[in-house]
């Protein structure tokens, strides 16, 4: 029996092999739409990842930023670090590439960009649940210690390479050939609608956690006083709300089309030709990673601040060429005072070194 399932498995063939089979044709010579996409998509990956590095250097940096709910958006702004960095690998064993793989370059080619989404989608639910267990208390920031959120962290990451290792495990179609999907020739179609429902849902749940909260802040708002205090908190509450949901808004928006078209080649639809839009969605899926740095910079005043210190420290300093230039015009007057004194005899510099120090 063992001997049996080892002859119908086709773990020692190529890349190649399964493509042909699921009829996802490769082409083996560069063509400029080739060139183009690459080129394109290492552009939009180095946008990610600089765009990412400036939101965990604002989070780490700013004092102010020191709160659960940051840390979680910290991590959301690494998972699409890892995403940008995900993507950069995939440009780099893409198109005539695809066919020097081996299965096991390709499994992690493919899981690197099922451990990054996962992990955005993870990092969002929590923010989901901070938020839901902070504003009805109407909080502003929750209670929870850093200890337990950087364990919540860590989960996050351990279930996220868990998922992407799934089919390198064994859940593939490498021993079953009529199972084999068309837009992931090694993966199951089984998988692809685990995947694909399990995030779909994910999203529905997230989406009812934030509806939920919305209702109970338009309520709750509504038999709060007037007084100065309680509406600039309602403010501030409403604003850190309003951010967090624009961004798990542009993340179902950018990430749904792609996870329904995955759906539908799992359930081996033939009509859908999912091959054409599939480069598409995958385009649309990789910009969410750079959105949520712009949605930041427009919504967060001290997130933005800290920006643009953080680009000011990149940037060659003009002031310390002007103290310099200070210094040495100082020097030179207090060289010409003293050669005064000695020719005159006279008390200037005492004189003019006391009204330095009370100009000081």
């Amino acid at each position: 029996m063992g001997s049996d399932s080892s002859a119908r498995c086709f773990t020692n063939e190529s890349v190649n092999f399964f493509y042909m089979n699921s009829n996802k044709n490769i082409s083996d010579v560069w063509r400029k739409r080739d060139y183009a996409v690459v080129t394109l998509g290492m552009l939009v990956c180095f946008i990610v990842i600089f765009s990412n590095l400036l939101v965990i250097g604002a989070i780490i940096k700013n004092r102010r930023f020191h709160f659960p709910i940051y840390y979680l958006l910290g991590n959301l702004a690494f998972s699409d670090l890892f995403s940008g960095v995900s993507y950069l690998h995939l440009m780099f064993h893409t198109g005539p590439w695809t066919i020097k793989l081996s299965t096991y370059q390709w499994f992690v080619r493919q899981g690197l960009i099922d451990t990054s989404l996962t992990a955005s989608v993870l990092n969002l639910l929590a923010v989901a649940m901070e938020r839901h267990q902070t504003i009805f208390n109407m909080q502003l920031h929750s209670k929870m210690s850093t200890r337990r959120v950087f364990i919540i962290i860590l989960s996050i990451w351990m279930i996220a390479i868990f998922m992407g290792l799934f089919p390198t495990m064994g859940w593939n179609c490498m021993c079953d050939l009529e199972r084999c999907s068309t837009m992931a020739p090694l993966y199951s179609r089984s998988f692809l609608v685990f995947w694909a429902v399990l995030n779909l849902v994910t999203f529905s749940i997230m989406v009812a956690v934030y509806t939920r909260i919305f209702l109970y802040v338009r309520r709750k708002s509504r038999q709060m006083s007037e007084h100065t205090t309680q509406t600039r908190h309602k403010e501030t509450v409403l604003s850190l709300m309003k951010t967090v949901s624009l961004i798990l808004g542009l993340f179902v928006l950018c990430w749904t089309p792609g996870l329904v078209l995955l759906m539908l080649d799992g359930l081996d639809c033939e009509k859908c030709n999912v091959l054409q839009y599939e480069k598409y969605f995958l385009v649309l899926a990789e910009c969410n990673s750079f959105v949520n740095p712009i949605v930041y910079c427009f919504r967060d005043k001290d997130m933005r601040r800290s920006f643009k210190e953080l680009l000011c420290c990149l940037c060659p300093r003009r002031s310390g060429r002007s103290e310099r230039n200070f210094t040495t015009l100082e020097n030179s007057r207090l060289q010409t005072i003293r050669k005064v004194e000695e020719c005159n005899g006279s008390s200037l510099l005492d004189h003019d070194s006391e009204v330095v120090v009370d100009k000081q």
